[in-house]
């Protein structure tokens, strides 16, 4: 199982949101520029970071200049996500180096475009973000509810060839709750790679989202607020047992 350091961009500096809320914002600026905040995840063992572009998710501008700096930084994979919406904005991601980029609204509301997508660059390059509310998907920076549950949607895409879902749970989103177990089993059958997002506080719940079976998980705030040790995170993600 991977352990995917998040690293969120909110005009130019690292982040985190507490449930995708812009007005509940912490910034981070005493671990450094975003360009060392990946460094130091690089340095420590990640394989990946997900690079989140809150600006371009919340509509109120990008930092597509600063992920470019971080991806040219960094000799691991980097995944993006916030506000892909267009055909253009996924390549330009592709362009600056992505290893794989996350849609979301687009996903849902242009399927044609996310077919584009998988067929230009391949199914391992392409996630689809399923960001839900107690089951029910949201889209639009988390403002716009849609009429897709969780195990529907999933579906949906399963069987258009994606291959990679990044599982959100809103209400847990950065408020160290603990993951949602009940909503990401609901969508570890359908054979593709599950990465869980949301509410990682501790080793321990590292350890049963290990053995839930999913492919990663994406830690922020524990990581920032120091709950855990990524070299920490990593050894459990690895045990066997």
């Amino acid at each position: 199982m991977l352990i995917i350091p998040s690293v969120d961009l909110m005009h130019g500096k690292v982040v985190r949101l507490i449930r995708g809320d812009p007005r509940n914002v912490k910034y981070y600026e005493h671990l450094g520029e975003p360009v060392n905040v990946a460094k130091r995840w690089e340095s420590e063992g990640a394989r990946w970071v997900h690079i989140v572009d809150l600006d371009a998710a919340l509509g109120s501008g990008n930092n597509t200049s600063v992920i470019g700096d971080i991806i040219r930084s960094l000799k691991i994979q980097a995944q993006v996500g916030g506000g892909i919406r267009s055909l253009e904005s996924a390549r330009q991601l592709i362009a600056v180096g992505a290893a794989r980029i996350v849609i979301g609204s687009l996903a849902f509301k242009n399927p044609s475009t996310l077919k584009k997508l998988l067929d230009e660059f391949g199914d391992s390059r392409i996630a689809v973000a399923l960001d839900h509310l107690d089951g029910i998907i949201k889209v639009g920076g988390w403002k716009e509810s849609t009429c897709f549950r969780l195990r529907e949607a999933a579906k949906l895409f399963t069987d258009m060839g994606v291959k990679f879902f990044l599982v959100t749970s809103i209400q847990r989103d950065g408020a160290m709750s603990g993951p949602d177990i009940e909503n990401l089993n609901q969508v570890l059958d359908l054979g593709a790679n599950v990465m869980a997002s949301g509410g990682v506080r501790s080793l321990d719940d590292i350890a049963v989202l290990r053995d839930l079976g999913v492919y990663g998980v994406i830690v922020g705030r524990a990581l920032y607020e120091g709950c855990f040790s990524l070299s920490e995170a990593l050894k459990v993600a690895l045990k066997d047992d």
